[in-house]
């Protein structure tokens, strides 16, 4: 006794040096030493009893229960059976008279410990542990310990762990269920209990869904009277019920009384704080949970729950009902379930939005800022899942008054103390139209009647949402939104906030068209008034002109207007969609009516350049009326398609003038923005403007307006006021496209070819002038490079934009090209050192291959090929290589893509080439990634390996799949077949390798071939490498390195061993365990014996599943073993 307790002094004195701040990191890891080496002799764990139970130091306590855990979960199979029923009997009695005193983490670390040898032992040495447990539950002084170690039985116990066997898991899970109703009755009782006992304020019960009252709710003024005790005893039962419901068949477990008793529970969030003097604390050390640190339930009697643990008693409640919500549960009982879920929704939503109790005078908005925000969060999660899984269900039965739901629903989304409380409270109801739309679409005859019942609460819903992003209205709330940092959308929060209330307007506007167009028009014409009658504030002072608005209301009223004028004009946009098609016809005079107002807009916009005024806060008045402008003609942009259909309709008619008249109109309003001196938001939506007339557009007389004539004009002659790059490359696909692209329903006599392709060679002359006439070798100039980055990236985007269309535009192009690629071609060599440029060149080549393959021909075709095969020699792809992340990796990248082009051309047309690029890809650019990270041109070689693979199958199999299969076995002739073995070399290399991106596409790009060329049937794969890939994935799977691809593994290894099953499991099988190290044969016979032979997927990835996991199991156990044991 004397030198335990000696021990025990030593042990706290060395745990206190060990967290003392003064003591070195050498003398910590000496003192981690010493206790790694008392923790691992044999009997450890008795002098670590004594210490639990004598010492109050808790880093002492925690290392004592730290070489229990460890003994119990690494080493329990080498315990002798007399002392693992001594720890069985010590250690609960243990926590049982000393759970009162111990801090709360340890006390749970003890229960923890005991759960775990429960895990290992029970029933059949340990049968009394889950009914020891239920009894503490059932004891009224002892119940919140008995609820912990429930709910960490439920947790230890049914989450897989590797200290398992499969068979185990499953005996678990099973005993367990066996269990559950028992369970959840006791957890019911608990809950009734406390509240039958606290719930004599509460006086009305759930109102009928289908009575018409009000609403108002009696007795519920005066929140409820709740001990202490009791609220921490029902957060831990509410607690391990949200742990039970994520496991446990819910259909076959909920009951009416279970149910009715939570969502009393979620009661408890709704409650307004009571303003009462706080009371003092029993001891200053709560639990996490609301458990008092003893865990005996010793709160002052009579202490009440405050405003928090009520709130968290009803987020709880919450997350238990969200979780019936989520598995879409649906008992035998469901019609009653169904109504009882609904009564208590609409009870709760009622409760959250009721502002009638005499003793409230809040606002709804003030009254849900009180509460708690993870309450109101997790009800705006439980009303979105019980429209997503119910609407169907509730809205065709009768008794439910879905309208008046819908209309508390309304009160709570647009009461919602912040945005995003409000923007998830906008799902809600995008879910609630997805639903109406769906039904419409599927029951027309009836369509009206169903639009009728919910029209007023859709244009209701409408005019809110159109409300809430006006500034007029919301100021200082939409000034809060931060509309500068961008999220990873690429969009602001402010931009984020009015796309969602805009899908909203689309939803109802599909729903309700012309009530949409009559609520929107007349705010959109409001906004717009003020914004054309700036024109007669601007006074002119020689050559400056100013806006003659300085009053500082008038400035916020101007600045609440514009920002208004540019969401509505947004708004007005997102609706292009809903006027073309087969409603074209019917809504034509509506469309007209807009888009003849953003013609105007534009062009007073582009007329009196707001931007170029001088003005009283420029800082906030300036950007507006950028923006105001740039949005305009955006909305006019995404009428291109309205305007291109309108196009087809005149073109059967004589009388174009309308049609006309608006195209001018917007050429007008577009080609003076087309300056370098026009800011350059606004530049930008006048560019993308002109590719859409130009592209989707297409009237015939466009490119003659004298408008388009200007911008021909300034792009081919001002070279010394050149646009921003970005805005020259949209302006030149806009004129190119004018001239390559077809006219609609013009036969192919009227194309006016001729013209318009010498048109085209002059515009592409001009714009490479500069480009062709560069010195060779080029001077060191630094406009060199300029040169030629600026001018391929037009000539890129050009080819590009024409990839699609058809033959006789592509010719064209290549046609006006054919000088500037010979020049690329020839600069190609002189660049090499210089990645940054050969980037660019092989970026163009690539768009090339891409979309002019055939134009180009194939003996320059070859020519250019066999040129970068020249240059990119094993040194120079090294150098390249190994600058990871860098231009010269991402230049070896775009020249593995032009290859993979060439590759996939069907025909014999480039088969002469494939040996070259073979051995490029085998010999000289995987010996340099092989072993290396490189990630990037990884990816891209081995897609060159399986496009050489998939697409030239040939090349190495003579013969078809049919005749391979008809021939049955005979032998295959096969040429390139030390190419072919590199290759699948290759890939096999790649599965050993932590890449998990490579790893899943090298897996399913061996799957793909395995489909189309049954890659794994071939009698080389089959014979010499088959059964090399299975080891390989199942040593993948043993390891762990790759378990986010589990199932891709386990399905590739099934098509594997459906090759050959009688092989796999006669002879693989056996050789794969003699060859696995830490087993025994007995457990090598019981893993082969458990892989039962069978031949259909879920069965064997269940094997595989079964022989990975007690593969490992077996090993964490031998490995536990005490040296010397003898094993049987």
């Amino acid at each position: 006794m004397a030198s335990e307790e000696g021990s025990l002094r030593a042990l706290e004195s060395l745990m206190t040096e060990f967290f003392h701040s003064c003591t070195t990191n050498d003398r910590k890891r000496e003192i981690e030493e010493l206790l790694n080496s008392f923790a691992g002799q044999p009997g450890s764990w008795r002098h670590c009893l004594y210490f639990l139970s004598n010492s109050r130091n808790e880093y002492v306590m925690m290392y004592s229960l730290t070489v229990f855990e460890n003994l119990v979960n690494k080493m329990w199979v080498g315990v002798a059976s007399g002392d693992k029923a001594e720890l069985r009997s010590c250690l609960p009695k243990l926590l049982l008279s000393q759970h009162a005193l111990l801090p709360f983490f340890i006390r749970n670390k003890l229960c923890k410990v005991i759960v775990d040898i429960g895990r290992q032992d029970w029933p059949m040495f340990y049968h009394d542990f889950f009914s020891n447990t239920l009894q503490l539950v059932q004891s009224p002084s002892l119940a919140p310990l008995g609820l912990v170690l429930l709910k960490m039985t439920s947790e230890e116990l049914v989450c897989p762990r590797e200290d398992l066997s499969v068979a185990r898991k499953e005996e678990l899970k099973k005993l367990l269920l066996d269990q559950i109703p028992t369970v959840l009755n006791l957890l019911t009782g608990i809950l009734e209990t406390v509240w039958d006992k606290h719930s004599v304020t509460v006086t009305t019960p759930p109102p009928s869904p289908t009575s018409r009252e009000s609403g108002i709710l009696a007795g519920d003024s005066t929140p409820m009277v709740l001990e202490a005790e009791s609220g921490a005893l029902c957060l831990l039962a509410l607690e391990c019920l949200a742990h039970l419901f994520s496991w446990i068949p819910l259909s076959s477990s909920i009951t009416p009384s279970l149910l009715a008793s939570i969502f009393h529970f979620a009661r408890f969030g709704c409650q307004q704080p009571i303003k009462t003097k706080p009371l003092p604390t029993s001891n200053g050390d709560s639990a996490p949970g609301g458990l008092p640190a003893n865990g005996g339930g010793h709160c002052r009697t009579g202490q009440m729950v405050d405003h928090a643990e009520r709130a968290r008693l009803g987020v709880m409640a919450m997350n238990c009902i969200n979780e019936l919500m989520c598995k879409n549960c649906v008992p035998v009982d469901f019609e009653e379930f169904l109504l009882r879920m609904f009564q208590q929704t609409f009870y709760l939503l009622q409760k959250l939005t009721n502002t009638h109790s005499h003793t409230n005078t809040h606002t709804i908005k003030s009254r849900l800022q009180e509460l708690d925000e993870s309450y109101v969060e997790k009800f705006t999660d439980f009303l979105r899942l019980f429209v997503s899984v119910h609407l169907r269900r509730i809205e065709s039965n009768a008794q439910f008054p879905l309208v008046e739901f819908l209309a508390l629903l309304f009160k709570y989304t647009f009461n919602q103390p912040n945005h995003e409380g409000y923007l998830a409270c906008l799902d809600i109801w995008s879910i609630f139209l997805d639903y109406l739309t769906t039904k419409i679409r599927s029951r027309l005859a009836d369509s009206d009647s169903v639009i009728n019942r919910y029209k007023d609460a859709l244009v209701l819903l409408l005019r809110e949402v159109l409300n809430r992003i006006q500034f007029r209205l919301n100021q200082s709330e939409l000034e809060e939104l931060d509309d500068e940092t961008l999220d990873d959308d690429q969009q602001t929060e402010w931009q984020r906030y009015l796309r969602q209330s805009l899908e909203v307007v689309a939803r109802v506007m599909e729903l309700l068209p012309s009530q949409t167009f009559s609520v929107l028009f007349p705010v959109l014409q409001e906004d717009l008034e003020i914004y054309l009658e700036l024109q007669q504030f601007i006074v002119r002072s020689g050559t400056s002109r100013r806006l003659n608005l300085t009053a500082e209301a008038d400035c916020r009223k101007l600045h609440c207007a514009l920002r208004d004028l540019s969401s509505l004009l947004q708004a007005v946009g997102r609706l292009a969609e809903f006027f073309t098609g087969d409603v074209f016809s019917t809504r034509f005079n509506d469309a007209l009516a807009i888009v003849q107002r953003l013609v105007e807009v534009s062009c007073y916009g582009s007329q009196i350049s707001l931007y170029d005024v001088e003005m009283a806060v420029p800082s906030v008045l300036k950007p507006d009326l950028i923006d105001v402008h740039a949005q305009s003609l955006a909305a006019l942009q995404a009428y291109s398609h309205w305007l291109a259909q309108f196009c087809g309709e005149v073109q059967r008619q004589q009388d174009q003038t309308q049609f006309v008249d608006l195209i001018r109109s917007s050429m007008a309003a577009t080609t003076p923005l087309i300056n370098a001196k026009v800011p350059e938001k606004l530049l930008l939506s006048a560019c993308h403007l002109l590719v859409s007339m130009a592209t989707t557009v297409r009237p015939v007389f466009l490119v003659s307006l004298p408008a388009a004539q200007n911008i021909f004009n300034l792009i081919t002659e001002n070279h010394n006021h050149r646009l921003p790059q970005e805005a020259h490359v949209l302006v030149c696909r806009a004129l190119s496209n004018m001239l390559l692209l077809p006219w609609p329903s013009l036969p192919e006599a009227e194309q006016q070819w001729q013209s318009r392709s010498a048109n085209h060679t002059r515009l592409l002359s001009s714009l490479t002038q500069q480009y062709r006439l560069l010195p060779r070798p080029p001077s060191h100039h630094p406009n060199s490079k300029a040169v030629i980055q600026q001018t391929l990236c037009v000539l890129r985007d050009l080819v590009d934009s024409i990839s699609g269309e058809a033959t006789k535009s592509r010719q064209i192009c290549y046609h006006s090209l054919q000088e500037s690629v010979q020049v690329t071609l020839a600069l190609f060599p002189l660049f090499i050192q210089q990645p940054d440029v050969t980037d660019e060149m092989l970026s163009f080549f690539l768009t090339l291959f891409q979309a002019l393959r055939v134009q180009m021909g194939v003996a320059f075709t070859e020519q250019i090929i066999q040129t970068f095969l020249g240059m990119f020699t094993r040194e120079q792809l090294a150098v390249s290589i190994l600058q990871e992340g860098s231009s010269g990796s991402k230049v070896v990248q775009k020249f593995l893509k032009i290859l993979q082009v060439v590759v996939q051309e069907p025909g014999q047309t480039f088969k002469p080439l494939l040996p070259s690029i073979l051995s490029l890809c085998l010999d000289q650019v995987y010996p340099i990634v092989a072993e290396r990270s490189c990630p990037d041109v990884k990816a891209e070689m081995f897609e060159l390996l399986f496009q050489i693979l998939h697409q030239n199958w040939r090349f190495f199999f003579k013969s078809s799949v049919l005749s391979s299969v008809q021939r049955s076995g005979a032998e295959e002739l096969m040429e390139n077949q030390a190419q072919f073995i590199t290759a699948m070399q290759a890939f096999g290399q790649s599965f050993l390798q932590p890449d998990i991106h490579i790893f899943k596409q090298n897996l399913s790009y061996l799957e793909v071939l395995n489909t189309k060329h049954k890659l794994y049937h071939r009698k080389l794969f089959r014979n010499t490498m088959l059964f090399h890939f299975i080891n390989v994935l199942l040593q993948v799977l043993l390891h762990k390195s790759h378990d986010l691809l589990q199932d891709d593994i386990t399905l590739a290894l099934y098509n594997m061993a459906a090759v050959d099953f009688p092989a796999f499991y006669s002879s693989f099988l056996p050789e794969f365990l003699n060859g696995c190290q830490g087993l025994d044969p007995h457990q090598r016979t019981t893993l082969a014996r458990n892989f039962t032979p069978e031949r259909d997927l879920p069965s064997f990835s269940q094997g595989v599943y079964r022989i990975v996991n007690d593969l490992r199991f077996y090993r964490l156990c031998n490995g536990s073993l005490p040296a010397g044991t003898l094993k049987l």
